[in-house]
């Protein structure tokens, strides 16, 4: 079994975790947007309370270890290891939850490049322990708005996880899908289980708007965040996403190999 100390140490050299490479700037940014409620950083979460920059600055200090200090506006942002193992300790605990009542699982990813293989082993764990691994909506077209407008994706699944691909691409082009954060894939995935008669999920495990969406709705739903998604850390301090786990999620896949491996240890999913 990896060890705690092991891990630690690896989140440190992969910078998953410590000077990571999401920048002050970029985690200033999405704060201030997240407080003017710009649905690009929401991520389909509505917040109940009131949330300032500040506010922001304060929660993210504690949840993820970044700097408190409102003036410090430069440099790489800073993710505490101890947070980071801490909330791998907790999302393990919610999927060893899962196996024992064998519950519904729905995965989901908008980061397929960087972490499809983390979910994917996971999905395969918990089919294991007779987990029923949802995939709803298998093909169901999605109307995402981007950067460059709207844009129509198709809902597809890898072994068991979620993600969005572009149906106009060619094949060689479409890869491992397409990177992003909108709330709509899991909306469109638990809509058509409702439309079908379900069965429903007790867990929702993902990233971006696949936890935030679901929780919205009411679903237990953990995932990862980077030090600029302050909205996975705003659910879970008002009380609608399970865990939040802050890391940086867009380093090279093969770095969260040695997570998977802990995770499924710390819930006795090795296989």
């Amino acid at each position: 079994m990896l060890s705690r100390g092991a891990l630690r140490a690896h989140l440190l050299a992969a910078r998953l975790a410590g000077p990571v490479a999401t920048s002050r700037e970029e985690s200033l940014r999405s704060y201030r947007l997240f407080a003017a409620r710009d649905p690009r950083v929401t991520l389909g979460l509505d917040p109940e309370w009131v949330w300032d920059e500040r506010d922001l600055i304060a929660l993210m200090a504690d949840k993820c270890g970044v700097s408190d200090d409102p003036a410090e506006v430069s440099g790489p942002d800073v993710i505490n290891p101890e947070r980071t193992l801490s909330g791998l300790d907790a999302f393990a605990e919610r999927l060893a939850e899962a196996a024992r009542e064998r519950a519904p699982v729905l995965f989901g990813t908008g980061h397929p490049h960087r972490l499809l293989g983390f979910y994917v082993e996971l999905a395969d764990a918990l089919s294991a322990a007779g987990c029923p691994v949802l995939t709803p909506a298998q093909g169901r077209c999605v109307d995402i708005t981007t950067r460059f407008g709207v844009r129509t994706y198709n809902l597809d699944y890898v072994r068991g996880v979620a993600l969005v691909r572009e149906p106009q691409a060619r094949d060689a082009d479409r890869g491992l899908g397409a990177h992003t954060h909108s709330p709509l894939p899991v909306r469109v995935a638990l809509e058509h289980l409702a439309e079908v008669g379900g069965p429903l999920p007790g867990l929702v495990v993902g990233d971006h708007g696949w936890v935030c969406g679901a929780g919205q709705l009411g679903f237990a739903a953990i995932g990862l965040a980077d030090t600029d998604d302050p909205a996975l850390f705003v659910g879970e301090a008002e009380g609608r996403i399970a865990v939040a786990v802050p890391l940086d999620d867009a380093v090279r896949s093969d770095y969260y190999r040695p997570l998977t491996r802990y995770v499924l240890n710390r819930a006795c999913l090795s296989q």
